[in-house]
């Protein structure tokens, strides 16, 4: 199941999946929420719902521990992240496919080189607002360039480097 919908799920079924079922009973406002949805929302939850029914119990204990980290959250902290999310859901579906892959991507990375790449990240951050600049730059043109374009460039970049180094 994709890390997105878990999410989804864990935000659109927050009562529910406290329980790890449906709720035993409607949680106070419950009914007056619903009877305030139109008929698409309706159909939405109703899908997040049989989606949740499908997930296995170890997959649903994981979606209840995600809600009660994003429950222990500062309400300040909370906030950023339901925002983060909500920015998420309105990228277009190419945005947040490639987003989910780089993620994909950095989780399966060995610790030593996310942390080479964190202080990377962290350099180019507290760089001047020129450096930084520079960087992103260089980036864009590095996006632009062919496969083959960019294996010449690493290649110049390894013999400026000089032999043995990586």
């Amino acid at each position: 199941m994709s890390r997105a919908l878990v999410l989804a799920l864990l935000l659109g079924l927050a009562g529910a999946a406290a329980a790890g079922e449906a709720p035993a009973g409607p949680t106070p406002g419950a009914r007056e929420r619903w009877e305030k949805m139109g008929p698409e929302e309706r159909e939405r939850l109703r899908e997040r719902f049989r989606e949740w029914k499908q997930l296995s119990p170890e997959e649903r204990a994981a979606v209840r521990e995600r809600l009660e980290r994003l429950r222990a959250m500062p309400p300040e902290r909370r906030a950023q992240l339901l925002e983060s999310y909500r920015r998420f859901r309105e990228l277009p579906p190419r945005e947040r496919h490639e987003l989910l892959d780089r993620f994909e991507r950095w989780r399966e990375m060995p610790p030593e080189r996310r942390a080479q790449l964190r202080e990377a990240f962290r350099r180019i951050l507290e760089a001047p607002a020129g450096e930084r600049r520079q960087f992103l730059d260089n980036l864009q043109r590095w996006r632009e360039m062919t496969p083959a374009e960019r294996e010449r460039a690493r290649e110049r970049w390894r013999q400026q480097r000089g032999p043995g180094r990586r």
